[in-house]
């Protein structure tokens, strides 16, 4: 913590919550002072640390027999249907949607909505989403063939929002508070109007001037808020080291089992980003979001050490991001799944067509001996 609390202060001039957990308990935690005065349950925005959520109730369905992961998500559905495209929607899944591998090409970014502004209903949003980038998207279609590759795809969380709602019956925030947030001892945790919580992280941009809070249209890809206090009750039930976890141990391996991957590279789960793979055979796991104006979120987690790191922050749309890559490293020596491609991006300027071929061989034979002597350990 010594070495991160200078790259706070330095990094942001609004709130940070930073936690640090070594063997299933929390071993140093800091609170920025910069902007307000925050704690252990400040509650912030975590933009797209909302999709881990989200696999957690869209797993929950499949514990208690509702949902096929492999069925097309299309049987399930009423109140929305893919528009006619160059691929068949019948290749659609939860799994696929889970893991940003069923062929959707929107690419949100969910825009922000002014808390004056109304919001759209999912099927809207479906039709016509609000990009982060300011851009017009099309509605959200399959783009490529289903499975073929992975590709971001917020719109796919958007779709599993109306899934959970459809095959529960109910609102997707009061089927994710009963059977995810409850269990998990969350109370600080859900879809909260920031502008009306108590002790909530002020919202502020990039240079530390106050800035407007505001909602989105999918509380499933960006919509979550929470405290530092309840991200701790779901690493340490991640790592099993208390009761009442809404999920079986046996669901949450498989939600941190490759479902996806770049370059070779293992880097996604059942809505679980997979960091880089531990030197025990594991795999550090997790989810981070950035989101505007200056949100940024990350929660990562060893299982082999039972070490995680979680950082909260409004103020910045990279620190927590920049503080993640950092421990991971320390853990595993290793970049994450995240770094890599921002340095493929940092050095093509200057290195030129040979720029990935060069990182791909200074990172990824790396990635490959580690998982290659995990495979002969075991």
């Amino acid at each position: 913590m010594q070495a991160a609390i200078p790259k706070v202060n330095a990094g942001n001039r609004a709130n940070t919550a930073v936690i640090l957990i070594e063997k299933a308990a929390i071993a140093a935690e800091y609170y920025s002072a910069s902007a307000d005065v925050i704690d252990r349950n400040t509650v912030f925005a975590t933009a797209s640390l909302s999709k881990w959520i989200t696999a957690h109730a869209v797993m929950k369905l499949v514990e208690q027999g509702k949902l096929d992961l492999d069925r097309p998500a299309e049987t399930y559905l009423t109140r929305w249907h893919f528009p006619a495209g160059p691929f068949s929607s019948r290749a659609v899944t939860a799994r696929r949607l889970l893991s940003h591998t069923a062929g959707l090409t929107d690419g949100l970014g969910f825009a922000d909505y002014r808390l004056d502004e109304p919001l759209p209903t999912l099927e809207e949003a479906l039709a016509a989403p609000r990009a982060s980038t300011g851009r017009t998207v099309a509605p959200i279609n399959v783009g490529i063939e289903p499975g073929s590759q992975f590709q971001y795809s917020g719109g796919g969380y958007l779709l599993l929002q109306l899934l959970v709602e459809e095959v529960s019956g109910e609102h997707f925030e009061t089927f994710v508070n009963r059977e995810i947030l409850q269990p998990f001892g969350m109370v600080r945790s859900g879809y909260a109007d920031l502008s009306a919580t108590s002790n909530s992280a002020k919202s502020y941009d990039a240079d530390g001037r106050p800035a407007p809070i505001y909602r989105y249209a999918s509380n499933a890809a960006t919509g979550f808020t929470t405290s530092a206090g309840d991200m701790v009750r779901l690493v340490l039930a991640e790592l099993r080291t208390v009761e009442g976890s809404p999920l079986t141990s046996k669901t949450l391996e498989s939600m941190r089992t490759a479902e996806a991957k770049s370059m070779g590279v293992d880097i996604w789960g059942l809505g679980t980003v997979l960091y880089a793979p531990t030197k025990q055979g594991g795999v550090v796991f997790g989810h981070d979001g950035t989101n505007e104006p200056a949100i940024s979120a990350t929660v990562r987690i060893n299982p082999n050490t039972e070490d995680a790191i979680i950082v909260l922050a409004t103020g910045s749309k990279v620190l927590a991001s920049q503080l993640g890559a950092e421990w991971v490293l320390w853990q595993t020596g290793l970049p994450d799944v995240l770094t890599i491609p921002s340095e493929i991006r940092r050095v093509m300027p200057l290195l030129g067509g040979g720029a990935v071929a060069i990182v791909i061989l200074t990172f990824v034979p790396g990635w490959r001996r580690r998982r290659s002597g995990a495979k002969a350990a075991a």
